[in-house]
């Protein structure tokens, strides 16, 4: 995962004042609504950790193709995650 358990907690915190500030949330429990959107982006996160270790596997397997076809890990990286992605019905 890309981010801290402390980035997560300060983006979780941001959204939830930004949602307040800007009216479109009203919540007694602050720190719980932190909580749940901190979780939910944790597992967000760890779903794209899950697809990235799907495309290295797929890529390893496809090794020799990728090397014929002269195109770059980088490259076949993205578009295979970009694929699994849409076939997973995930937003990146």
């Amino acid at each position: 995962m890309r981010l801290t358990p402390n980035e997560v907690q300060f983006l979780s915190r941001k959204v939830v004042k930004r949602l307040i500030a800007d009216g479109k949330l009203e919540v007694e429990g602050v720190e719980g609504v932190m909580e749940a959107i901190g979780g939910i982006i944790t597992r967000e996160l760890q779903r794209e950790d899950q697809l990235n270790e799907e495309v290295r596997e797929v890529l390893v397997q496809h090794s020799d193709e990728m090397a014929r076809s002269n195109i770059t890990y980088n490259e076949m990286f993205k578009m295979v995650k970009r694929k699994l992605a849409k076939e997973k019905g995930l937003i990146l």
